[in-house]
């Protein structure tokens, strides 16, 4: 198992170091590039693909697979202008050459609804290397929840890659990449306390028809089910896409004809969940597709549609949904002129335009009352009001660009959507927005 997981983390790494020269050959005249940190090993090293979460005090959170003062990996802080704190050196305690408080966090944080903050680790952890699930707070207080392989057989599963997502009851759910009860992945259920109930674990039948490697995070829908897909199913080339709900009854939607991807779905205002394939589609080099909640699958884009592939070819990532209603992403290769330093390509970035409405989201996903909140959309200009769960807030701000408008979380909010009421309707938060106590 060990040795799988390994293997496994060889392979991201891989993908990293293409990635990297998809994102460095592109060139956007419009933007600003800054390089807000150099990690040199000491303070960490290899920050996988987690993405960094916003912590209500508005500085940047973030996990790095290795190095640091044990060389296990680090949690750290970053402001907006690039001043980093390392809060926590995985591995700094040793048993038995294990490291009990966890190593290689690989899928990044969450920030919980208590403030702290929720990760896992893929090694690590009391027993047999399995991995853990930890909390820490802003500060750097770590505490292990939960170490797997706990159970005869790793029933409880083993090397968490993914992160987690916390739901309105305040309980974690996430995925394993191995273990489980037929020796394959399991979807789990941990209280912030660290109670942990196995929920599923693939490969029921022969086969695999239900999936194997759930290497994605799951997302939870606005119906209260969670969504995910797998890398592989009943073959190698075979990823599914699935269901699950809160209590565990498991139903498998799609398999494709290709394998999955790492990046999560994302749910659009339309309430559709729209992904990514890496390979497969019309011309196997990927594909994005969208799915009802029922599991309605429907193909919106097969990637190198044309001679030389432009358009690009296999997506890893997922994507994510801009105010303005588009899906932006990336692929891994394709793109340009191939030359020796990217023989298929060095990648793309991509607008999928799908007849999604415009939106607005908050910066930052939660705060109390009478704090201030950064409320972002396409075209603002001239908004009039701004409600937090119909509770209206008393003044509002316009930023001159017409993207931004400050606001401060008004008595009696609660809860639920932001809208905006700007000259030509009235624009939603594509998130509930939680007001904290």
């Amino acid at each position: 198992m060990k040795q799988t997981g390994k293997a496994l983390s060889k392979l991201n790494r891989a993908h990293a170091v293409l990635l990297l020269c998809a994102t460095t050959a592109l060139t956007i005249s419009a933007q600003t590039f800054t390089t807000l940190h150099i990690f040199n090993y000491t303070d960490g090293a290899s920050p996988y693909y987690g993405a960094l979460v916003q912590g209500t005090d508005g500085n940047l959170y973030g996990t790095t697979s290795a190095g640091g003062a044990n060389g296990g990996g680090t949690v750290f802080k970053i402001s907006p202008s690039g001043t980093l704190t390392t809060l926590y050196d995985f591995c700094a305690q040793t048993v038995n050459t294990q490291c009990p408080d966890g190593q290689s966090p690989q899928g990044g944080l969450i920030q919980g609804a208590d403030g702290n903050f929720y990760g896992t680790t893929e090694e690590g952890g009391a027993n047999n290397d399995g991995g853990t699930v930890f909390k820490i707070t802003p500060s750097g207080t770590l505490t292990t929840l939960y170490s797997f392989c706990s159970q005869t057989g790793c029933a409880d599963g083993a090397t968490p890659i993914s992160a987690l997502v916390q739901t309105a009851n305040g309980d974690f759910y996430g995925t394993t990449a191995f273990g489980g009860a037929n020796c394959a992945p399991v979807i789990f259920r941990i209280s912030p306390s660290g109670a942990l109930t196995s929920l599923y674990s693939f490969c029921v039948q022969d086969g695999c028809p239900d999936g194997h490697t759930p290497a994605s995070p799951l997302v939870q829908a606005g119906n209260g089910d969670f969504y995910g897909t797998t890398l592989y199913g009943a073959s190698y080339y075979g990823a599914t896409l699935f269901r699950i709900t809160p209590k565990g009854a498991l139903t498998t939607l799609y398999a494709f004809n290709s394998t999955g991807s790492y990046a999560a779905l994302v749910q659009a205002t339309n309430g559709d969940l729209y992904g990514t394939v890496t390979y497969g589609g019309a011309y196997r080099a990927g594909m994005i597709y969208k799915t009802t909640p029922s599991g309605t699958v429907t193909k919106l884009f097969s990637f190198c549609a044309q001679s030389g592939c432009p358009d690009g070819g296999a997506p890893v990532a997922g994507l994510v949904q801009d105010t303005n209603g588009d899906l932006y992403g990336t692929t891994f290769v394709g793109g340009g002129v191939p030359d020796e330093t990217c023989p298929t390509g060095c990648g793309t970035v991509f607008r999928l335009s799908a007849g999604l409405q415009p939106f607005v989201r908050t910066q930052l996903p939660s705060s109390k009352v009478g704090e201030t909140v950064e409320i972002l959309g396409t075209d603002l200009t001239g908004a009039t009001s701004v409600t937090f769960n119909g509770t209206p807030a008393v003044s509002i701000a316009v930023s001159s660009s017409g993207t931004e408008i400050t606001t401060i979380v008004p008595p009696g909010a609660t809860s639920g959507t932001v809208q905006v009421v700007i000259p030509s309707g009235t624009l939603s938060s594509n998130m509930p927005f939680r007001v904290l106590p």
